[in-house]
């Protein structure tokens, strides 16, 4: 990715979601805000994007207060637009209404000097999903190990 500083990546969505389709999008942020995002004081914890009034918007996506702000500081929880074209909010918004699918915040990023976050369109996994990714990975990193071992000088 080149040309992307001070990336801020939400690592529960992969765990939660299984992502079936990622896009990118600008946001709307004040000033205090991107200085916040700059030193990496973001959490995206329970965030989620909704289409509201034909518009996107950025929900629950809390930045932290700028240490060297003043009283005039942004709030940490407000709602952000988000920066799509009309054709990808309306084919988002049948693909959340229709499918049952959600818009889930996967990192957010400087790029060319604007602040960008990828979302993903996600479908919710269930446990057992989420044992079999586990156990999945378990095996695919013992498979690594004995294979570094087994050709180790």
């Amino acid at each position: 990715m080149t040309g992307h500083s001070s990336t801020i990546k939400n690592r529960k969505a992969r765990h939660e979601y299984e992502i079936l389709e990622t896009l990118e999008a600008g946001i709307v942020l004040k000033g205090t805000e991107v200085k916040s995002l700059r030193e990496g004081r973001a959490s995206f914890k329970d965030s989620y994007a909704r289409i509201m009034d034909g518009e996107a918007w950025l929900i629950n996506f809390h930045v932290s207060h700028y240490k060297q702000g003043t009283i005039y500081n942004h709030d940490p929880l407000r709602k952000r637009k988000l920066l799509l074209h009309k054709q990808e909010i309306k084919r988002l918004r049948g693909k959340t209404e229709e499918r049952g699918l959600t818009l889930v915040p996967l990192e957010i990023y400087f790029k060319e000097g604007l602040a960008k976050v990828r979302l993903g369109l996600a479908r919710g996994k269930q446990v057992h999903d989420k044992r079999r990714d586990i156990a999945k990975r378990d095996m695919d990193r013992d498979t690594q190990r004995e294979l570094k071992n087994k050709y180790r000088i």
